[in-house]
C-alpha cells in the first residue's frame, strides 16, 4: 500500500513537473527561438540580418552569374532573412522553398513590401486619411490593405510613417498624419492595429513597420535626405512619442531614418536604438535599416568605408540590412576581429526569429500563398466600398460663400475644366506599388451617376511627357492652348468646377518642391476663368498643403480632396452633390506663402509675439503670420454652436472637461470637436496650445451633445531636455473648439 502511494505521488509529481514546464520547453516563443539559435552557424545568423530585393523571374531559370546568382546561392544556404518587392504567391512561394527546402536549418523568409495606403484597393494618401480624423476608417483602411497584401504572400508592410512634419515642402508629407504628436500618434495606433490585428499567426494580417526612426519629418528646408538639427524638448516632445506609442502598440518592426539626428546618422546612432527604443522603451522587434542606409553613412562622412559602416550598425542596435550588403560582406570579419560580438548577433536574429515564431512561419511557410485567396480577395466590392467612405470623410471643405456648395441635382451648365478631371492615375497618389496603373475613378466619371449636364475641358496640360514612380515630373510652363477653350465653355455655364492641383508623383519620396503654389501654368487658368465666370468651386487634388491666396480671396467655394485613390472621383461628387457633408479637418496647417514655412499651429510665443505698433515683433514685413488655413480646420454644409464649457477639477488625475455642441443649420454633419490646452508657465518653454483630444460624432440639425474629455497627467506633462517626463502644478489654459483657433476657453489651476 505504501509502495502504491508513493509510486501516485511519484507520478503526480513527475506529471505535473512536466505539465509546468511544457510552454516554457515547448510553447514558449523565446525558448524555441534559444534553441534555434544554438543550432545556427555565425554564417546563417548573419544571413538573417540580411535583406534582398527581388533579383530575378522566380518562373524562369535559375540565375548563374553575377549578383543574382549570389542572392540566389545565398538564399537556399539560408543566409537571407527577408526579401522585398516579391509578391504573387507563385513568385512568394517558389522563393520560401528555395529558403526552406534548400537550407539546413529550413528558416522561412520574411516578404516586405512598401504597402503604403492599400494594395490593389488604393485609398486616400496618408495625409488625407488624417484629414478624416476618424480613427476608425483608418484602422479598416490598414485591415483592408493587410488583406489584400497578405493574400498575395506579403506578410511585412514598411508603414505607418509616423514622422512629424512641420514643412509642407517636404514630399513625404503625403505619407504620414501631418503636424501634431497627438493626432500622429493615434492615427499610427490604429493603422498598426489594422495592419497587425489582434493575432500576429493569422494568415491575413501582416506585420507594421514604424518609420522613419527619428527626426526625418525635421529636414531643414523641407529637402529630402537632408540634414536634421533639432533640440532635446522637441525630440522628446515632438519627433519621438508617435514612436513611442506605436512600441506600446505591439509594433512588429522599426525602420531607422536616412538622415542624420544632431550630428549621427539614424543607421549608426545607438543613443536612438539602443537607449530609447530597445532599452528604455523595451522594444522586442527589430529594426531594419532605410533602402541602402548603412552605406549612406559613408557619404555622411560618418563611416570611412561600407566594413566601418556594418560595424556602426550593428553596434548601434541595427539589427537586419536592407539592400547595403555590409551585414553579409563584413559582419563575419568583424566578429572575428572582436569589434561586433556574438551577444550583439545573437541579440539580433532572436529579434528576427522571434517575430517568424509569432507569425507562425515555422508551422507552415507557405501560409500566404493560397492562390484561391489570391484571386478572391482583391478590390473585393466591401473593399471599394470602404474605400469610397474613407475618401469622403477626407475631404476637407475649405471655403463655401453664399452656399455654392452643396450644388443641386437639377443644376444645368456644370463646366468642369481641368486636367486633373479626366486623369485616372494622378488620384492614385505616390506609393502605390502595386495598384492598376489607371484604375482610378475620374471625377468625370463620379459626375455622370449624377448628371449629364457637364461639359468638359481640360484647359491645360499639368505635365509634359510621361510619368512614373521613379523619375522627375515635368510641368507645363508653356503650353496654354487650350485656355481658350475652358473660357469659352466658362463663359456659357452657370457653375464651373475647377479641378486644379498636383500630379501624384509630384509627392512621395524625393519630391521636395521650393514652392508650394499651383504647379505650372494652373493659377493662370484660374484667374482667366474667374474673369468670365465667378461661380467656381476648386477642386484641389494634392499632396501637402498647398499656398493659395488669391484663390483664397476670389474663389467663392474651395474643395481639399488630397490624392484619394482608386474611388476619387466617386467621393468627390458625392460632396459636391450633397450625398455626403464634408467633415474633414487638416492634418497640417496651409501657408499664406511658402516664405512662412515651417509653419505650425504649437509654436512657442516667443518673447515678442505681438502684434505690436512698431516693428520690433516676431513678424514678416511682407507677410502675414498668420496661416492660410489653421491646423484642426475644415467648414461643413451645417453649422455647429460651441457652449457651456465647464472644467471639473476636484479630482486631480482626471481633469474633467465637459461642452455642449449644437447642429444649428439645415443639415445632419458630423463634426470634430478638439481639445487643446496651454501650460501657462513651466520649467521649459510650452506651445501657446497643444492638441489633447478629439471626438468625431453626427448630428442631425437642432440636435445637442455634451462632449467629454479627460486630462491625465500623460495629457498635462511634457519631457525636459533630459528626456525625463514631468508633471508640474500652475494654470492651464483650456479650449474645445471646431480648430486651433476656434473655439471657447477656460483655465484651471493643476495643484
Amino acid at each position: 500500500m505504501r509502495i502504491t502511494v508513493w509510486l501516485s505521488i511519484c507520478i503526480f509529481i513527475f506529471q505535473f513537473s512536466s505539465l509546468a514546464q511544457k510552454p516554457l520547453i515547448h510553447d514558449s516563443v523565446d525558448s524555441k527561438v534559444n534553441a534555434l539559435l544554438q543550432k545556427m552557424t555565425l554564417d546563417e545568423k548573419i544571413g538573417q540580418m540580411n535583406q534582398y530585393n527581388g533579383f530575378w523571374d522566380v518562373t524562369g531559370p535559375v540565375p548563374n552569374d553575377g549578383n543574382a546568382k549570389l542572392k540566389y546561392d545565398n538564399l537556399s544556404k539560408g543566409m537571407a532573412g527577408a526579401v522585398l518587392n516579391v509578391r504573387g504567391t507563385e513568385n512568394v512561394r517558389r522563393l520560401q522553398e528555395i529558403a526552406v527546402k534548400g537550407s539546413r536549418l529550413h528558416i522561412p523568409l520574411l516578404f516586405g513590401l512598401d504597402v503604403i495606403h492599400g494594395y490593389k484597393t488604393i485609398f486616400p494618401i496618408p495625409l488625407g486619411e488624417s484629414a478624416s480624423w476618424d480613427l476608425d476608417a483608418v484602422e479598416k483602411s490598414a485591415r483592408i490593405a493587410a488583406i489584400e497584401a497578405s493574400a498575395v504572400g506579403i506578410n511585412w508592410t514598411f508603414a505607418p510613417m509616423v514622422d512629424i512634419t512641420r514643412d509642407a515642402r517636404w514630399g513625404r508629407v503625403m505619407e504620414g498624419a501631418g503636424e501634431d504628436p497627438y493626432l500622429g500618434s493615434k492615427i499610427g495606433v490604429a493603422r498598426i492595429k489594422g495592419f497587425q490585428g489582434n493575432n500576429f499567426s493569422s494568415f491575413n494580417t501582416i506585420a507594421a513597420t514604424a518609420k522613419h526612426f527619428a527626426g526625418y519629418g525635421f529636414v531643414e528646408a523641407g529637402k529630402d535626405y537632408n540634414t536634421v538639427d533639432v533640440s532635446y524638448p522637441t525630440l522628446y516632445n515632438i519627433i519621438l512619442p508617435p514612436f513611442n506609442a506605436a512600441v506600446d502598440n505591439n509594433v512588429a518592426t522599426v525602420m531607422n531614418a536616412f538622415n542624420v539626428l544632431n550630428g549621427v546618422p539614424s543607421s549608426g546612432n545607438k543613443w536612438l536604438q539602443q537607449d530609447i527604443l530597445k532599452k528604455k522603451w523595451g522594444f522586442k522587434g527589430f529594426v531594419v535599416s532605410d533602402w541602402g542606409s548603412y552605406g549612406e553613412m559613408i557619404d555622411h562622412g560618418f563611416a570611412k568605408d561600407l566594413k566601418d559602416a556594418a560595424n556602426l550598425a550593428a553596434n548601434a542596435g541595427s539589427d537586419m540590412d536592407m539592400e547595403s550588403y555590409a551585414y553579409v560582406a563584413y559582419l563575419k570579419e568583424l566578429v572575428d576581429e572582436g569589434k561586433v560580438t556574438i551577444k550583439q548577433i545573437d541579440d539580433a536574429v532572436k529579434r528576427i526569429l522571434r517575430l517568424k515564431f509569432e507569425m507562425g512561419l515555422f508551422d507552415n511557410p507557405y501560409k500566404y500563398c493560397d492562390a484561391t485567396r489570391e484571386k478572391e480577395s482583391i478590390e473585393t466590392p466591401d473593399h471599394l466600398a470602404a474605400a469610397l467612405d474613407i475618401a469622403k470623410k477626407s475631404i476637407v471643405l475649405l471655403k463655401n460663400e453664399q452656399q455654392l456648395l452643396p450644388l443641386s441635382k437639377e443644376q444645368k451648365k456644370i463646366a468642369v475644366i481641368g486636367a486633373l478631371a479626366n486623369d485616372t492615375n494622378s488620384p492614385l497618389g505616390s506609393w502605390r506599388i502595386a495598384s492598376d496603373d489607371s484604375s482610378a475613378v475620374t471625377l468625370l466619371d463620379g459626375l455622370k451617376k449624377y448628371t449629364n449636364e457637364f461639359t468638359y475641358a481640360k484647359g491645360v496640360n499639368l505635365v509634359v511627357g510621361p510619368t512614373s514612380f521613379i523619375t522627375e515630373v515635368k510641368i507645363n510652363e508653356t503650353d496654354t492652348s487650350g485656355f481658350n477653350e475652358a473660357i469659352e465653355l466658362a463663359k456659357q455655364s452657370s457653375v464651373v468646377l475647377m479641378v486644379l492641383g498636383e500630379h501624384g508623383f509630384q509627392t512621395g519620396e524625393g519630391r521636395s518642391r521650393a514652392t508650394l503654389d499651383l504647379p505650372g501654368l494652373q493659377e493662370q487658368l484660374l484667374e482667366a476663368v474667374s474673369k468670365v465666370n465667378k461661380n467656381i468651386v476648386l477642386v484641389l487634388m494634392n499632396g501637402r498643403p498647398l499656398a493659395i491666396p488669391w484663390a483664397a480671396e476670389h474663389i467663392p467655394a474651395i474643395l481639399e480632396t488630397w490624392q484619394l485613390g482608386t474611388e476619387c472621383g466617386n467621393a468627390i461628387a458625392q460632396i459636391l452633390f450633397g450625398d455626403y457633408n464634408p467633415s474633414g479637418k487638416l492634418p497640417m496647417t496651409f501657408p499664406r506663402s511658402v516664405g512662412q514655412e515651417p509653419l505650425y499651429y504649437n509654436h512657442y510665443n516667443t518673447g515678442r509675439p505681438g502684434p505690436k505698433t512698431d516693428v520690433f515683433w516676431s513678424h514678416y514685413t511682407d507677410e502675414s503670420v498668420k496661416p492660410l488655413y489653421p491646423f484642426g480646420y475644415g467648414l461643413s454644409y451645417t453649422s455647429f454652436e460651441y457652449s457651456n464649457l465647464k472644467i471639473d477639477d476636484s479630482n486631480p488625475a482626471k481633469i474633467k472637461v465637459t461642452a455642449i455642441i449644437k447642429n444649428t443649420g439645415k443639415f445632419a454633419g458630423e463634426e470634430v470637436a478638439q481639445l487643446y490646452i496651454r501650460d501657462e508657465i513651466a520649467s521649459i518653454v510650452r506651445p501657446v496650445k497643444e492638441l489633447k483630444g478629439f471626438q468625431k460624432f453626427m448630428l442631425q440639425p437642432g440636435e445637442s451633445k455634451e462632449v467629454q474629455f479627460i486630462l491625465t497627467d500623460a495629457e498635462l506633462g511634457f519631457y525636459n531636455a533630459d528626456g525625463k517626463f514631468i508633471i508640474e502644478p500652475g494654470a492651464f489654459d483650456v479650449m474645445v473648439g471646431t480648430s486651433s483657433e476656434q473655439g471657447i476657453t477656460s483655465k484651471f489651476i493643476k495643484k
